[in-house]
């Protein structure tokens, strides 16, 4: 007796929190339950008419790890059904993937556009890196669409934003931003690392490609590092995919497989997370030490109304001012007995970093000043542990301020 197949064989029917478990899973021979690693830089063919073939690409299997993976592919197809996207390709790093993403897009004589308030890495890259090779950029104040349309230029090809920005959760309205793009045949790519897969989806907004370092919520547990761009099959099986190839920013397997195990429990960790950052922004947004609360899911922020409206929820980034400057603020994270101090985010542990020092601490004072990155300012990654404990930290670390 036949039987009708199971819609829900069909991986594009299930929900996104499924597809967080079983997207893109293959298995071998052996039926194995978790993913198997290939750490298996080279491939065999059964014979030297089969070796041409792939490398023609009349062949879809695998040639070297460079190009592609078995275990980095399993990541690369659930990262897309989650995503809603036609293709990714995973990376090294965070930063291999931006840097990926833009220069795939470019060449010698183009204009990007980009957004001023940038982790100090992509903003390496668009105002230091691109212009080496003759492509020149322009920074605007990203919270108005028109600055980036007046910055546009007969031969700009591409925009790229951060939203929320790292580390002053600024906002950029995506899908204002790409129909800007898009007038002036330009690709946007949106660096979604903060809002995370779960919280915005800038492929519905408009985006073009969309990028994330996995080292941080994907992962989400401090172990390995990993990036990936998503969009659709022509932007990422051309370019992107021709970059990865020949300059090797490729994911180890391995780490691939670590990614592959966070997905697994990403919406977990990220809905209570972000249930934590509110909680925690709540208390911080009525402490008398702190001069400026900066939570995109609290009514105080400037941007609330878009944060509502392209956001899900605020996520779990919290950034605040201490009262005293770069003195007090170094004071309050100093005296904090569960908060780590470490520039990493989007772990399972909160941990608190000082930008001005650290991750901008590249940039001159006139530049930090205008991104908004005060000395004052903290920049806190909440993790799962009790909200009531995270509460308590604080207020006595404040205290000591």
């Amino acid at each position: 007796m036949s039987r009708d197949r199971n819609p829900l064989s069909d991986p594009k029917r299930r929900s996104a929190q499924t597809q967080l478990i079983h997207g893109g899973t293959e298995r071998s021979q052996h039926g194995e339950t978790s993913e198997a690693i290939f750490m298996s830089s080279g491939f065999i063919y059964e014979d030297s008419g089969a070796a041409e073939a792939r490398f023609k690409g009349e062949d879809p299997g695998y040639i070297y790890s460079r190009f592609s993976n078995p275990t980095v592919e399993m990541f690369q197809q659930r990262m897309a059904l989650v995503e809603g996207a036609e293709a990714a390709r995973g990376t090294a790093s965070g930063m291999a993937a931006v840097t990926t993403a833009l220069m795939a897009q470019v060449r010698a004589g183009d204009h990007v556009v980009a957004s001023r308030a940038l982790f100090g890495g992509c903003r390496f890259v668009v105002e230091d890196y691109l212009p080496r090779w003759g492509v020149e950029s322009t920074l605007v104040d990203g919270r108005d669409p028109e600055n980036f349309a007046r910055a546009m230029k007969p031969n700009t090809k591409l925009v790229f934003i951060e939203t929320p920005t790292n580390p002053t959760l600024e906002l950029v309205d995506i899908k204002a931003v790409a129909e800007i793009a898009h007038v002036h045949d330009a690709v946007l790519v949106v660096d979604n690392v903060f809002a995370t897969p779960i919280w915005q989806k800038p492929l519905e907004l408009g985006a073009d490609l969309v990028v994330y370092s996995a080292t941080k919520h994907i992962d989400g547990q401090g172990r390995a590092l990993g990036g990936i761009i998503l969009g659709s099959e022509d932007l990422i099986s051309g370019d992107v995919h021709t970059i990865i190839r020949q300059t090797g920013p490729s994911m180890s397997p391995f780490n691939a497989w670590v990614m592959l195990k966070g997905l697994e429990t990403l919406s977990l960790r990220v809905e209570q997370m972000t249930r934590n950052a509110a909680k925690v922004a709540d208390f911080l947004a009525d402490h008398p030490k702190v001069e400026r609360l900066i939570y995109p899911g609290h009514a105080s922020h400037p941007q609330y109304e878009l944060a509502q409206r392209q956001m899900k929820a605020g996520s779990t980034l919290v950034s605040f001012e201490v009262k005293g400057g770069q003195e007090k603020s170094f004071a309050a994270a100093d005296a904090l007995g569960i908060i780590l101090t470490s520039n990493n985010l989007g772990d399972a542990k909160s941990i608190i970093s000082h930008p001005a020092t650290t991750t901008h601490a590249r940039f001159t004072d006139e530049v930090r000043e205008e991104a908004g990155i005060s000395r004052a300012l903290l920049r806190l990654s909440v993790g799962l542990e009790d909200a009531d404990d995270l509460i308590a930290d604080l207020a006595y670390g404040l205290d000591q301020a």
